[in-house]
Parts: C-alpha cells; structure tokens; sequence
C-alpha cells in the first residue's frame, strides 16, 4: 500500500460510521473469529498474542492497530492473559464528483478495503480520541453521532501523520489472500490477471506464481472453480434458467457456461442434476467462496473459450496467461538442448556454429526431400513475423498450435499438441489421439515442453511471451489478416506456400460450384438469418460476417443477404457483431432461411407461439448448424461449413 495513495483517498473520501464497540474476553478462552461486514479498525487497549489475518498469523501487542476490509477474517487466537480492544466499523465512497484519477487509483488500489497492522510510535492520542468516539457513540443521539464522525477524520489524521512521520509504510496484507477474496467478491465479474494483480498491488508473474506454489493451481483454474461451486449451488437449489445462472456467476451465456460445467463435473447441468435427483441426494458442497484452505487435488480443468469472436472483451473469465515459464521450466529446457546438443555430436559443424535450433536428422532427411520449400536442402529457414525474423525449422516434425488447429491440418501436418478441440469440430476426430493442451489462451508450458516441440504456433501476443522460450515460435495475428492472408502466412511458416495456395483455389472453386447450385435452386438470393439462444425470450442475431455460426461462408464468400434492417449492420461491421433481439420483433430479422446455432441444453421451442409463427419457422426452412462445427474459421472448417449449409438449404422446402 502506497501511503501517499492512501492519504489522498482519505481526502477525498466520505465516510460513514456503522458501529462503534468496546470488548473484552478473558485469557484461556477459546479463538475468536470474525468476517468483518464493513471496512473496520482495531485498536488493541491491552493485551498480547497472535491472531490470523485471512488465515495469516501476525503478532500484537498493546495499542496495536489492525486494518481489515468487507469480508476480511479476523481470528483472535488462545491468548494466556486478558485481551481489551476497540473495534470502529465505517464504510467509505468517494465523493462526488470524483475525478478520473481517483476513481482509477480507487480501483487499483482501495485503501478502504486493504488489511495492514501498524504499531503506533506515539499511542496516547490514538487512544485518546477513541475513548471520547466510543463514549459518545454510545449516547445515540444525532449530534453525538456528528461528534464521532469529526473525532474519527481526526483519529484518521493521527494514525496517518505518525505514518508519515516515521517514513513507514503499514504491513502489506498477503497479495495471495487479498487475491481469493477479490475473486470471492467479484466472480461474477470480468476479471483478467493484470486488473486482479492492480487490484492486490502484485504483478501477474508474482501472483502466478503464488498460485502455483501455494495452491497448486492458476488463478484462471481457481475462478473457475468459484464459478462452478456457486453454479451447483443455483442449479441444485433454484429453479433458474441456465442462462440466468450463466450471468450470474460471470459467463456470458448458457452454451459457454454448459460447456464449461460439463468439462468440469463430467456431465452437462441437466444430465448432473437429474442423475442426482434420481439419486435422491444432494451433494455437500464445500464452497470456495466460503473458504481459502484448497487442497491440492486434480479437478480443476481447463475450458474452451465459446467463441472468440464474440466474447473478445475483458474476458468472462482470465483470458491468457502473462507469465513466462518459470525458472524450472527453463532450466529443464536448457538441460533439453544441453542433451540433445551431446547427443548428436559433430554431425553437422556448420549449423552449430548459427543460432538455430538443434534439428533432428530425420527433421534434416525430411527437410531435403520436400520440393516446396525454399530452403529445403537446409535444416531451418528465417521467416519474417510481428516479432521480427525468426528461424524456424525447414520441415517441421512436432509442431505444437494453439486455436488454428484446422489450418494446420489441412496444410497436411498432423500437430503433437493443440489446444482443446470443441466437440462436434470439422476435425475432431482427425485430433482425436492428439495430445490437448487445455484451452488456447492459457496452455500449459509444461506440458507442452515435455512434448519437445520443434515450433510453436500461437494466436496471441499473451500466448507468444507465455511459451517463445520452449522453441521458435510463431505468432499468428489472423485478426488484422484475411482468411486467405493467415493461411498463405501459416504455409510459409510451414513450408508449404504452394499447398497454401492450391488450398484456397481449390476452397473458391467450390464457392462458385456451391453459388451456381443455390442460384439454379432459386435460393441464394434469397435472405438467410443466423440466430442462437431463446430461454431468455430472445435470439442473439449474428450481425457480421466474422461471428462465426457460419457467417463468413454465408454472407462473405457466398454473398447472400439477411434482412434489411441486420445486413445494414452486417455492411458496416468491422469485427464481431451480434444482436439481441427479442421474441416481440423477431419476425423482422427473420429471413426466409434461419439458421440456429444448436448446442446440448439449447432452448426448447417447439410449442412457442410467437417462434413458430415465423414463416421459416413455420414452413420448415429453420435449419440447425453445431455450434462446434460453425465455432472455428480455418480453411479445414471453413470447407466443412460450406459443404454442410448448402446441402442442408437444397434439402430445405424452397419459398412459396
């Protein structure tokens, strides 16, 4: 805690007294815990011993000063001899208007709610006042009240002038515990690593590290976690929608919350909850949300992230991991190469001497052999990237890729490691034996590591710093790319432009075959709707061509057209876009074709009035699309969505 922040807040702040109260308990007597409901003081009158703070011990003494925050847990242990104390109860906001600077250093660093003990050099003063606020606090009346209220601000001013004077910062509370009680508090929230480790005063590195070393986990694995616990909680003792208990625990809809609770529990919330209705019993739920003490047991799991496109924001949860691998993991890489390096002895003087990677023979035969590379008589080839030049190997044999799984295998290069395959994708079962990394915005470099890749292709610069030290790594920035852009790009990393090429040829040529078919039908000027969800009595209608849900087949490379007032939107649109629309008015985005995004659990609506009033409803030309096959946008993908949307509207009744 910054003092200077600290005394600037309480300038700027208004502050409300909740209670006032003086107590004592004898020696010998059993621990006292307490979970504090306001922003709270503690003011020691006498008596000595321990007391945990958030389950951290910490000693006191006589005219002691203990700082806690809404929810801190305060634990007064067995003491010997008497112990007297003072607790003031406040709350505080700032007051208004409070300008930018403020409410930011507010968020990154609420003095109110932080925990320090301090040990005044001068406690007569203290003391003093706190006596005459607890004196007149007991009276109860509306001027004593005022009273206490201007002797606090003036106790306030004492505790921080002797700070000042002394040169001394308060004891920092533990970042770790500060951590689970930020998550405890906001799960249901947005919440990234770098806003978690502002709002704890630590670094993203530090936290992580903190969570791997005493919780053996990530920070992103314990908010899940929370997330979890509290959605068995709503799901086995409510009645709420799925949707409803998405939002509530902070995910963004009842598709990714299902997903996420069936990688979790092993079974989708209906199926969960039906086997133990059917059961007839309840699980004891030990809550995380209730407690900090984890045991370093293995169910915490990684997750897929929904839809990249359409949940780019300050994620439903962490969104990456921003730490390097840590010393361990680089030794173990260093010992890596140091055994590799004596292994292959002096087969090859003249690369030993560049900064390569070491490649394996067999890499070097392939290498020679294949007639697309530029390079191919050599071991590794220099490639230009957004990281500057980068040798990679001329014929990569383990290539380990993150979130562009398909682009990879449709350039015929079978991976070692990839990131969790969504259930249903073109290429799942090609992946099916393939080593999953977890989800691809928080893959674990251990693991990956002990894979001995020999290039790393990832999507993100937080992916990039996360795993560039394992091997050459090549980030891929396919947002700011075209489809064709990404692939030509991947095929050069890979060594295969001419494949990259002939696949997008060949990928353009079925457009145009597709086009002529749907236009011989009488279909592709016909408008096409693309919709998900319906439990919350509305539809996401998807409002771009790079949604995903079969967007970019349908409105970019087949050309056809939704409904006037969404293709407005759709012509405009430079990202992910969608809209909520509801049951009222969906008749107006509703175009003779609809396809929806269909998914376990997805909303019932066969006996819906309004839903089946609308004409493509109505007259069977609502066709159905998985959600994993529409997920990725890779060339792989991208040819299965094609071929799956215009078989599925040739076979649809035509418009009357």
């Amino acid at each position: 805690m910054n003092l200077k922040d600290h005394i600037l807040l309480w300038n700027h702040a208004y502050i409300d007294i909740i209670d006032i109260r003086r107590s004592s308990f004898s020696g010998g007597a059993a621990d006292i815990r307490y979970k504090l409901p306001a922003s709270a003081y503690l003011y020691v009158i006498h008596g000595s011993g321990k007391l945990l703070v958030d389950e951290i011990i910490h000693e006191f003494r006589s005219a002691s000063i203990v700082h806690g925050g809404k929810g801190t847990v305060i634990e007064i242990l067995r003491t010997e001899e008497a112990l007297e104390y003072y607790l003031i109860l406040y709350k505080s906001i700032l007051a208004l208007p409070a300008r930018n600077n403020l409410l930011a250093l507010m968020e990154r660093c609420d003095s109110f709610n932080q925990q320090y003990i301090f040990v005044p050099g001068n406690p007569l003063p203290l003391f003093d006042r706190l006596s005459t606020m607890f004196r007149e606090w007991q009276k109860g009346g509306e001027l004593e009240h005022l009273q206490v209220k201007a002797l606090f601000y003036q106790w306030v001013h004492e505790l921080l002038w002797q700070l000042h004077a002394r040169n001394i910062e308060p004891l920092r509370p533990d970042p770790l515990e500060h951590a689970l009680r930020y998550m405890q508090e906001h799960y249901n929230e947005p919440i990234t690593l770098e806003k978690l480790a502002e709002a704890v005063g630590s670094s993203p590195r530090t936290l992580t590290r903190l969570y791997r070393i005493r919780l053996q986990t990530s920070p992103a694995q314990y908010l899940i976690r929370i997330r979890m616990e509290r959605a068995l909680e709503l799901l086995l003792h409510t009645e709420a929608s799925l949707y409803d208990i998405a939002v509530a625990v902070g995910y963004p809809d009842g598709y990714y919350f299902g997903r996420m609770f069936k990688k979790y529990y092993g079974a989708s919330p209906v199926k969960y909850k039906n086997s133990l209705r059917n059961a007839e019993r309840w699980p004891e739920m030990p809550s995380a949300v209730a407690r900090y003490d984890i045991a370093a047991e293995d169910l915490l799991r990684y997750i897929d992230y929904d839809n990249h496109y359409q949940y780019k924001t300050e994620g439903a949860s962490f969104m990456f991991r921003n730490a390097k691998p840590s010393l361990l993991l680089t030794l173990m890489l260093c010992f890596t190469i140091l055994l590799s390096a004596c292994s292959s002895g002096t087969a090859n003087t003249s690369a030993s001497t560049t900064n390569a990677p070491a490649v394996s023979p067999s890499a070097s035969a392939s290498a020679a052999a294949a007639p697309e590379s530029p390079a191919a008589d050599a071991q590794t080839r220099t490639i230009s990237t957004v990281k500057g030049d980068i040798e990679v190997p001329a014929n990569p044999q383990r290539v380990v890729v993150l979130y562009l799984l398909g682009d990879v295998l449709a350039l015929d290069v079978k991976p070692v490691g990839v990131s969790d395959v969504s259930e249903g994708a073109a290429f799942e079962e090609e992946l099916k034996d393939v080593q999953k990394l977890g989800s691809w915005f928080e893959a674990s470099p251990e693991v990956i590591l002990s894979l001995d890749p020999d290039l790393i292709i990832v999507p993100s610069e937080e992916t990039y710093q996360a795993l560039h030290e394992i091997a050459p790594t090549v980030l891929v920035p396919y947002e700011k790319m075209t489809a064709e852009e990404r692939v030509s790009f991947i095929g050069q990393v890979l060594g295969k432009e001419g494949q990259a090429t002939a696949l997008f040829d060949a990928f353009h040529a079925k457009v145009e075959e597709s086009k002529q078919k749907l236009q011989e039908a009488g279909i592709l000027d016909r408008t096409i709707s693309i919709m998900e969800g319906g439990k919350d009595r509305s539809m996401s209608v998807v409002a771009s061509k790079q949604f995903g849900r079969g967007s970019q087949v349908i409105y970019e490379y087949l050309g056809m057209k939704a409904p006037g007032i969404i293709q407005q939107k759709i012509d405009t649109a430079t990202g992910a876009d969608g809209e909520s629309v509801s049951f009222e008015v969906l008749a107006q985005y509703s175009g003779d074709y609809i396809f929806r995004s269909s998914y376990e659990g997805m909303a019932d609506l066969t006996r819906d009035p309004i839903w089946n009033s609308i004409p493509a409803v109505k007259e069977g030309r609502l066709l159905e699309i998985d959600f994993g096959l529409a997920y990725y946008s890779d060339i792989y993908s991208l040819n299965a969505q094609l071929d799956y949307i215009v078989q599925s509207l040739l076979a649809a009744p035509r418009v009357n």
